[in-house]
């Protein structure tokens, strides 16, 4: 599955809710997600419109290893 091309910062953060991901803090241009999920996990997002897509590919790489979970999958989970 390929990843959408015109997605936001702030439309990953709403999707990666689904995860238990929530904003804990904003330093400049990158805004820090956390959540409890399957232990305590960090991401940093860049607040760009859009995201360019080896930048949400990464994101979502590490979401999916911390989850457990395949790439695809969780593409699957956010985006279908």
């Amino acid at each position: 599955m390929k990843s959408p091309r015109s997605l936001s910062a702030k439309e990953l953060i709403k999707l990666l809710k689904v995860y238990g991901y929530e904003i804990v803090s904003q330093k400049g241009s990158h805004i820090k997600v956390t959540t409890q999920q399957s232990g305590e996990h960090h991401l940093a997002i860049p607040n760009h419109n859009p995201l360019k897509a080896g930048t949400l590919n990464a994101i979502i790489k590490q979401a999916a290893e911390h989850l457990g979970k395949s790439k695809e999958d969780v593409m699957k989970e956010l985006f279908s």
